[in-house]
């Protein structure tokens, strides 16, 4: 799916090309405009077996310990792996209440203003992460995806209790990291990440990161240009 995912971006941008016009995979191109995403629906299967399928209920999903461990690790660890669903200064913009895109850490069933969303039953049970932005790396976010979920098997982690109603509302709720400078600095400091990815590979994207906001910070933007130009 990552290959595929891959090779699309690829043949969407070189046909548009092709026509004189331009693709943009940004998270948030426009501050007026939605944001684009890139929602991760998993289950786990063994053979022709949904293992995730249970007579456990949560609310109004039926589960198995399986699915309740693999949502409550996902939950529990996905802001210590950001950056692999958000990786620029610009995928922080998307995460406004009222977008579609999620800005607290919760799960719901069928539910778009979550963070999680549980959709299907039976055979078609599975979670959706609606956290990951267009511009992600999907090799990266499908692998922290399954380290977060394996990992709260391992762990027998138990997510919270399912959110009901707007999520956007529920401000008591905790929310995702909000700019590249709080997710790396999560990053850069999870045991959970160097467990996983071994800290050879969290010291090189934590560097990355780290000189991708400082090529921000030290950069003069339109937005300056515009507001300071003429009134300084």
């Amino acid at each position: 799916m990552a290959d595929r995912h891959t090779v699309y971006k690829q043949c969407l941008k070189e046909l548009a090309d092709s026509m004189g016009l331009s693709v943009t995979f940004m998270a948030k191109f426009h501050e007026d405009r939605a944001g684009s995403s890139c929602h991760i629906h998993i289950s786990l299967w063994n053979g022709q077996e949904n293992v995730f399928v249970g007579d456990k209920a949560f609310g109004p999903v039926k589960g198995s310990d399986v699915f309740q461990w693999f949502l409550g690790g996902w939950i529990k660890y996905a802001p210590e792996v950001m950056p692999f669903y958000a990786p620029t200064v610009n995928s922080y913009k998307r995460y406004v209440d009222g977008s579609w895109a999620p800005t607290r850490l919760a799960w719901s069933y069928d539910n778009r203003t979550a963070g999680f969303r549980v959709v299907g039953k039976g055979k078609s049970l599975r979670i959706e992460c609606r956290i990951p932005g267009a511009d992600c790396n999907p090799y990266l976010a499908f692998a922290a995806s399954l380290a977060c979920g394996l990992h709260g098997i391992k762990q027998q982690i138990e997510p919270p209790e399912i959110f009901v109603g707007d999520v956007y509302e529920a401000k008591n709720l905790p929310s995702v990291p909000r700019s590249l400078v709080e997710a790396t600095e999560r990053f850069a400091n999870s045991k959970f990440a160097k467990e996983a990815f071994g800290e050879a590979v969290v010291e090189h994207y934590t560097h990355h990161l780290t000189q991708e906001l400082n090529a921000f910070h030290q950069s003069v933007t339109d937005w300056e240009r515009r507001r300071y130009f003429e009134r300084i």
